[in-house]
């Protein structure tokens, strides 16, 4: 009989039971069965079966990058389109800026990764339906966890997931398909480290569970601003727009733009650290006061009102060293009256609170003399590189159309030089003797044949022919035609010069000039007086002997 014969004449009969009486004996009746059994009811399915325990230090492979992919070869490519590289959108290769430059949106943020568990992790161990094998366990110092039955597992450097593959396995030699979760109950300590453009660069730990301040919130990771706050925020020479990220085991170096985080709000800027990043801030090309003070207004700049040390020298009242805060109270520098409301010299900005500016160092510094350059005004600021950065302030734009960016913020170490003026224009000259960084008055005397002679308090910038006026002006004894100015020269030196006097005269060098604080101006006698004066020295022995005579009635 043909081998089909059978399976015929079971689809004549049909599936009745008489049929399967006829026709099928009961070794095909019990294969027949099986068949039936093996197509309704499912295989078990691959997580079902047990797999084969990895090696105890072994991580799980990670999925291919296809930026690893091999590039095919040029044959291969004949004929086909190729792509466009110029302008890449913020890949690693991606040439930076120019350094000094505030970039737009250049930025190279690290890709966001699992958790990796290390030592100090707290972690719950949960076997399903085996309670005696669950529990919360500490990942210890040598990154392994010491779990019932199994023993120490290693799980340094894992995810969670990988974590709980790596127990299921352990656990599949002594529960039938364990199911295991691994949940993370208190991350360890992030320990970064914060180079470059900070108050106080080093090595920090900031607790994941908001023990170590700065901002951070229990159960998050510190960022890139709470770690720079953590340091003493940044000084006025980080370049904030290229940030650097290297990560522990990564060749890579990320780039991150705050600026688009001051400027845009772009959170994504404020990268979460993980432990072992390293932070550097480098420092700017070129130093521009406008993002000084941006870059003070900041939430990660320095908030702490601490002194600082700095020096002023030039065309000031008193150069030298000082410590200022930013209320502008000031010690140090030359010997004398300190400034502020204690000597008149005017506070201008220097009230309580505020960073420390270039106009309150200058008037800690008794103001500027009569002879600034106040337009060519130099800040040289060393930073965290060894070398010095050169700012350029223009005072006179800030006091003409109030620029306040010219007013820079200063920092610990910063050297301030006024330069001397080669001319002077008597309009300004007059507007900056009522300006905030000239003191209130200065001290001239003023001696010789006057109305009040002596030390004559007046405003800077004071021309000659007023200080004559504020002495009560010529007596009648004066020669009102030329007078005398004395002064003491910055080198120790002193100077005379004939000045001829013009009442209805402006400001001008030759014939009215502007005094300096100290000046001497004599006014000398007429010439009458002067023959008057001689003969009565003369005659007044004759005079001195005819009294005499007169006494005994001669």
């Amino acid at each position: 009989m043909s081998p089909k014969r059978p399976f015929e004449m079971f689809c004549r009969i049909g599936m009745t039971g008489s049929g399967m009486r006829k026709r099928l004996n009961p070794p095909i009746a019990g294969l027949t069965l099986i068949t039936l059994m093996a197509t309704a009811v499912p295989a078990p399915s691959h997580a079902q079966l047990p797999t084969l325990p990895a090696p105890r230090d072994s991580q799980t492979s990670p999925s291919p990058n296809p930026n690893n992919v091999p590039f095919p070869p040029a044959s291969a490519l004949e004929g086909s389109p190729i792509p466009s590289f110029s302008t890449p959108p913020s890949s690693p290769e991606a040439p930076p800026p120019p350094a000094g430059s505030r970039p737009s949106g250049f930025s190279n943020l690290p890709p966001e990764t699992p958790y990796t568990l290390g030592a100090g992790d707290r972690v719950r161990v949960d076997v399903f339906d085996v309670p005696e094998y669950s529990g919360e366990f500490a990942v210890l110092v040598d990154g392994t966890l010491n779990l019932p039955v199994i023993g120490a597992v290693t799980v340094r450097g894992r995810t969670l997931q990988q974590a709980s593959e790596t127990i299921s396995q352990l656990y599949a030699r002594y529960v039938r398909r364990p199911l295991v979760t691994v949940g993370l109950l208190a991350p360890r300590p992030v320990t970064i480290a914060v180079a470059g453009e900070v108050n106080r660069p080093g090595t920090y730990t900031a607790g994941a569970q908001g023990g170590a301040g700065a901002g951070t919130v229990a159960g998050q990771f510190p960022t890139v601003t709470q770690a720079i706050t953590l340091a003493g925020g940044i000084t006025q020479a980080a370049a904030v727009g290229e940030v650097k990220l290297r990560r522990r085991n990564s060749p890579t170096t990320y780039t991150i733009n705050l600026w688009a985080l001051l400027n845009q709000g772009d959170i994504s800027q404020d990268v979460a650290l993980r432990d072992g990043d390293t932070l550097f801030i480098p420092t700017v090309t070129d130093v521009n006061p406008t993002d000084t003070r941006t870059l003070a207004d900041a939430s990660f700049a320095n908030r702490q009102a601490q002194p600082i040390n700095i020096a002023i020298v030039g065309e000031v009242a008193r150069p030298g060293p000082y410590e200022i805060t930013g209320g502008g109270a000031g010690t140090g520098g030359a010997t004398g009256a300190v400034t502020g409301a204690t000597t008149g010299v005017a506070a201008g900005g220097g009230t309580a609170g505020g960073p420390p500016t270039i106009t309150k160092a200058i008037q800690v510094a008794g103001g500027i003399t009569s002879q600034a350059d106040v337009r060519s005004v130099t800040i040289r600021r060393p930073t965290r590189s060894g070398q010095s950065k050169v700012i350029e302030v223009n005072l006179w734009e800030m006091l003409r159309t109030g620029d306040i960016s010219q007013d820079v913020i200063l920092q610990n170490g910063d050297t301030i030089t006024i330069p001397t003026a080669t001319a002077i224009d008597p309009a300004e000259a007059t507007i900056l003797a009522g300006a905030s960084i000239s003191p209130n008055t200065i001290v001239v005397n003023v001696v010789g044949e006057v109305t009040r002679a002596g030390a004559i308090p007046v405003p800077p910038n004071t021309p000659l022919n007023q200080a004559i006026l504020a002495a009560g002006g010529f007596n009648t004894r004066a020669k009102k035609s030329k007078v005398d100015l004395i002064r003491l020269n910055p080198n120790g030196s002193v100077s005379k010069r004939e000045v001829e006097v013009d009442l209805a005269q402006g400001i001008n060098e030759e014939g009215n000039p502007t005094l300096r604080n100290n000046d001497v101006v004599v006014v000398r006698r007429s010439t009458v007086a002067s023959i008057g004066d001689t003969l009565g020295t003369v005659l007044s022995p004759i005079t001195n002997f005819f009294g005499f005579l007169n006494l005994f009635g001669f």
